[in-house]
């Protein structure tokens, strides 16, 4: 387990999670981090967004497979809209978190990167580290095996969130 490094400015944290096409797992990541800042009272202070290295889908909503099991998780996936990462974005947020070894390398290729900024995602995951496996060739359990990891390691990261970036006095 890890802790997120500190906001470059105070009273505000942005991050952005990144996988290949943004289509299954940074949305999926989105969507559940967001809500769990939201459930934490963060939501004013911190901006989660997601990204692909690559801009296949850029436009689109996410895979339909991943959208299904948000929705019937509880969580609203329909706002997201595909986007591709930009260089800007290695000094616009705080914090940076690939999927995987191949979209952190992805990252890492836009520029200078800070490497207590641009990390994987599973570096928060209280149960190990590692990639976060793409479900999109498989079937619904690798869908569901994604929301597991993205569930407890965005149960971390809020917890490290509400340590490092609550201003002092906040209730």
């Amino acid at each position: 387990m890890s802790v997120v490094p500190p906001p470059r400015t105070p009273g505000s944290y942005r991050i952005a999670l990144v996988c290949l096409g943004n289509i299954c797992r940074s949305p999926m990541a989105d969507v559940v981090l967001s809500a769990r800042v939201a459930d934490a009272g963060l939501d004013d202070i911190v901006e989660v967004v997601s990204a692909g290295t690559r801009g296949w889908h850029a436009g689109e909503p996410m895979d339909h497979r991943a959208a299904a099991l948000l929705t019937a998780e509880g969580y609203d996936a329909s706002r997201h809209r595909a986007q591709q990462v930009l260089p800007a974005w290695l000094d616009e947020h705080d914090l940076l978190l690939a999927m995987d070894d191949d979209n952190l390398a992805g990252l890492q290729a836009l520029g200078p990167a800070d490497p207590t900024r641009v990390r994987l995602f599973r570096d928060f995951d209280p149960e190990g580290t590692g990639e976060v496996p793409d479900p999109y060739y498989g079937g619904d359990a690798g869908f569901r095996a994604v929301l597991a990891m993205v569930e407890r390691t965005a149960d971390a990261l809020t917890g490290d969130l509400l340590h490092v970036v609550l201003p002092t006095g906040h209730p």
